[in-house]
């Protein structure tokens, strides 16, 4: 049974070296003459998801969405708190992410089903799936470098929709695209929605949130505002944040 636990998580950044010398060097800085304080991308987040729910992160840029989703994939730790997965993850999360742009799309398909923890053997059984769901035909032997970013999202899509995963996270990738895959990969999602994954998205688009997510979670600087059915956060969120565009300065 799939579920995702967070549990009072807090998550920072710091800059660079290599960042703080450029900077201070553009400034006349010396080196020590400026504290850099970490930039706090999650401040004590809590929530809790099970099998089969379907839930939208929103929020303004910078508020901590895209450190959710790379803390569910186990791309990264938090500094403090908990976080518990349980099931099998795919993540869509960048456009190329995990391909290498001089291999072929084959074997990036192989490298990529690795990656999400199938064996070679079940990578070949189900090879032939993944390259008809991506529609790239002869495409699949040229070395990525030659793909574009819609294509990219064709590759990573069909690979990760034919794992069998238990929690699948999106973040914006399904706006790169032609319509016609995008509907595609909708009812796919829906398909799987009904087997019972647990899905996670983050968009800016509200009726890609509402096509795919039933609750949702607000994020603003790093805390969770709010947590509930996706029109009622939603609608809370726009309301929030049209007050913020027309408040004087």
């Amino acid at each position: 049974m799939a579920s995702i636990v967070f549990q009072d998580v807090t998550k920072s950044f710091t800059s660079s070296s290599r960042r703080r010398l450029i900077r201070s060097l553009l400034l006349g800085q010396t080196s020590n003459s400026q504290t850099h304080k970490p930039f706090i991308a999650l401040r004590n987040v809590s929530f809790d998801l099970r099998d089969g729910e379907s839930v939208a992160i929103v929020g303004r840029n910078g508020a901590g969405k895209s450190t959710v989703l790379n803390l569910i994939a186990g791309l990264s730790e938090p500094d403090s708190g908990t976080i518990e997965v349980k099931g099998r993850v795919a993540a869509l999360l960048d456009v190329g992410a995990g391909f290498h742009p001089d291999l072929t799309g084959r074997e990036n398909l192989f490298v990529n089903a690795a990656l999400h923890g199938l064996r070679r053997k079940e990578a070949e059984q189900r090879y032939e799936s993944i390259v008809d769901f991506s529609g790239l035909g002869d495409f699949i032997d040229q070395p990525l470098r030659t793909y574009s970013s819609g294509m990219y999202v064709r590759l990573g899509f069909a690979v990760a929709v034919n794992i069998d995963p238990d929690i699948f996270i999106i973040d914006e990738v399904l706006a790169v695209g032609d319509a016609n895959f995008q509907d595609k990969c909708f009812a796919k999602i829906q398909q799987l929605k009904e087997s019972g994954t647990l899905f996670v998205c983050a968009s800016h688009a509200p009726l890609v949130l509402r096509q795919i997510c039933k609750k949702a979670l607000w994020l603003e600087q790093g805390e969770l505002v709010m947590s509930g059915a996706i029109d009622e956060v939603l609608g809370a969120y726009r309301h929030d944040t049209h007050e913020v565009q027309i408040r004087p300065a």
